[in-house]
């Protein structure tokens, strides 16, 4: 096998791979034995066949296809690993010559991880932000959790209010005849959620338990289902039971209940401290992501179309992935949203650009900084990753190979880089604290 790469405009290459005569007939006689069982010759058992009789017959040009495809697995994947190209996206295929008793040829194209040019990263100016936790975040905090920590008691002394959950069956008919999806049982609705259509909910406030109502809606003109749309309907509601949500008192035994402490003054200074670290952490991730987006600004790079392909082609399968995990298929979204593939290829394809661009531009900061990854950095990393995906980071490490680990210490890297732009970049006062001394300026001048 031999090979020569023609680099080509906007970051892509052409590789144009021969692969000899010798190892294209070993490719035929592979494409020979895959193919035989399914061929039929006067004269022999099925599968039987001696190749050149079959080639006599039907032409050599039957094994071609196969015979390419086993030969470009292994010349492509040679090429790949001896060119120096930092190849980025899966190549377009096109043969050039084939033919049984010759070099077998085809070209491979490519897109290449593209140049970046750094403009302005050290320095860039970000939004001062201040940390501060006041009494009201506190109290909202205790107040989530007191949520958190609420019990459902049954109601029997009186009518529906709003935040109770009524446990209703219902049906639902439209012109006096019931629709698909318009019956329950048992159903636990909550009275203010809006997850009911139209006025619903409202109607059940003031019934009490055992009451059965008569519920008028119309249904909203962009309802889901079309023979639905804009149609009145009524649905007969049978009030099973009444549920309310008893939220704990605040006081010491509260506290005492919900965390290590004693009495509602420590567990309130726990929470205060807790907020404070939590913002923190938010401060400095805002941070960094200021930092990093004007490093990405200030920069040029030219991104290969194909690159970007990729891309999108893993976020698409990531958002399938995540769909599943809810129970549904990409199929069935597409159905429900009436979206296209291309429409949400397209859709996600700003973001895809942005992520890599991204990506690029914290590489070559970390390049032209030195920023190099020690052995903390990477035990760190994967540690984070471990976290993330509730691993245990020592299992983990063992069980990853050379490549995977190389990954997370340019993972590491990049993870540097950001830090170094957060760390270099020049804090100044929000938007809105300048446009005030701004005004105060104008009004003394």
């Amino acid at each position: 096998m031999s090979y020569e790469v023609e680099k080509l405009e906007h970051s892509m290459a052409k590789i144009t791979i021969e692969v000899s005569a010798e190892d294209f007939e070993a490719a035929m006689q592979k494409s020979y034995i895959k193919n035989k069982k399914r061929i039929a010759i006067p004269g022999f058992r099925k599968g039987k066949a001696p190749r050149k009789m079959i080639e006599k017959m039907y032409g050599p040009e039957m094994f071609y296809e196969d015979a390419a495809d086993f030969a470009m697995q292994d010349a492509y994947k040679e090429a790949y690993d001896s060119c120096e190209l930092d190849i980025v996206s899966r190549p377009e295929i096109d043969v050039v010559d084939i033919g049984s008793g010759k070099p077998f040829i085809f070209t491979a194209t490519v897109a290449v991880k593209p140049e970046v040019q750094l403009g302005q990263y050290k320095g860039v100016e970000v939004e001062k932000q201040e940390i501060k936790v006041v009494a009201a975040d506190v109290n909202a905090e205790i107040d989530r959790v007191r949520e958190q920590n609420s019990r459902m008691i049954t109601v029997d002394d009186r009518a529906v209010q709003k935040d109770d959950i009524a446990v209703i069956d219902y049906e639902g008919f439209v012109d006096g005849e019931p629709f698909e999806g318009g019956k329950a049982e048992g159903y636990s609705l909550t009275i203010g959620s809006h997850s009911f259509i139209d006025t619903f909910e409202d109607q059940l406030i003031g019934k009490n338990a055992g009451d059965k109502v008569d519920v008028n809606v119309t249904f909203p003109e962009e309802y889901h289902a079309d023979e639905l749309k804009g149609k009145p309907a009524l649905f007969k509601v049978e009030i099973k039971e009444i549920k309310s949500k008893e939220i704990p008192e605040l006081d010491d035994e509260f506290a005492s209940e919900v965390s290590e402490f004693d009495t509602l003054k420590e567990y309130k200074a726990s929470v205060k401290k807790m907020l404070t670290e939590r913002k923190k952490a938010q401060v400095q991730r805002d941070k960094e992501n200021e930092a990093v987006e004007k490093a990405v600004e200030n920069a040029t790079v030219e991104l290969p179309g194909p690159m970007v392909d990729e891309q999108v082609s893993q976020m698409v399968n990531e958002f399938a992935s995540r769909l599943s995990q809810q129970g549904l298929s990409i199929d069935q979204y597409m159905q429900m949203t009436g979206m296209q593939p291309q429409m949400l290829m397209d859709q996600m394809r700003p973001e895809a650009e942005k992520q890599i661009k991204t990506r690029l531009v914290l590489e070559a900061v970390a390049q032209a900084e030195n920023l190099k990854a020690t052995e903390e950095d990477v035990d760190k990393e994967m540690e984070r990753i471990a976290e993330m995906y509730r691993l245990d980071a020592a299992k983990m490490k063992e069980s990853m190979g050379d490549e995977e680990k190389e990954q997370i210490s340019k993972d590491a890297e990049v993870r540097k880089a950001v830090e170094f732009l957060a760390k270099e970049a020049v804090e100044v006062e929000g938007a809105a604290e300048t446009a005030d001394e701004d005004a105060k300026e104008t009004e003394e001048a």
